[in-house]
């Protein structure tokens, strides 16, 4: 568990799902505004995301993945979500990945987006993981300077995600691990 101020960071439970899934919709319409179609972020169902957060934290290997919540006076503000990559470049062995971590927008810039930064990478190291990657919109400039503060740095690997008639296109960011 890591804490700092009030924020406190900690394994996801089964009972942090709903929680979870609101932030998810939340920090999607937030950071997203503009740079994915509106009727997206409209349509986001936080019952979906709960149903989807209640598979991972259940179904995560400890040794290999975890699932974090970054809580603020006991109100869960944020996760993360860390295991082996997805990447069919990549070393599952070797190579972990940040999959997810978002944050209620008003807990932005205050310090809770590093903590839970600091422990994913922690958990990575812990698992054994000698580098990990990340997907980062590549119109995301907020994403992408928290990204790169935190030590990641883009590796030149792009892709275009095709969703629901709309592509997102995205930038790989890798870092090594201590």
């Amino acid at each position: 568990m890591v804490t700092g101020m009030t924020v406190v960071v900690r394994d996801a439970e089964p009972a942090d799902a709903v929680r979870m899934a609101q932030v998810h919709v939340e920090s999607w319409r937030g950071a997203y505004r503009g740079l994915i179609p509106q009727n997206v972020l409209d349509r986001l169902d936080v019952s979906a995301r709960t149903e989807l957060w209640i598979r991972l934290i259940g179904g995560t290997d400890p040794l290999r993945g975890a699932t974090l919540v970054a809580e603020l006076d006991g109100q869960v503000i944020g996760f993360a979500h860390v295991g082996q990559t997805r990447d069919e470049d990549g070393d599952p062995v070797r190579t972990g990945e940040l999959s997810a971590i978002y944050l209620r927008p008003g807990s932005w810039g205050r310090g809770a987006g590093r903590a839970l930064m600091d422990e994913a990478i922690s958990r990575l190291a812990t698992a054994g993981y000698t580098d990990a990657t990340l997907w980062v919109l590549d119109t995301n400039k907020r994403a992408r300077r928290f990204y790169t503060a935190a030590g990641w740095s883009a590796d030149g690997t792009a892709k275009v995600d095709e969703r629901d008639g709309y592509s997102l296109s995205e930038l790989r960011y890798r870092r090594q691990l201590s």
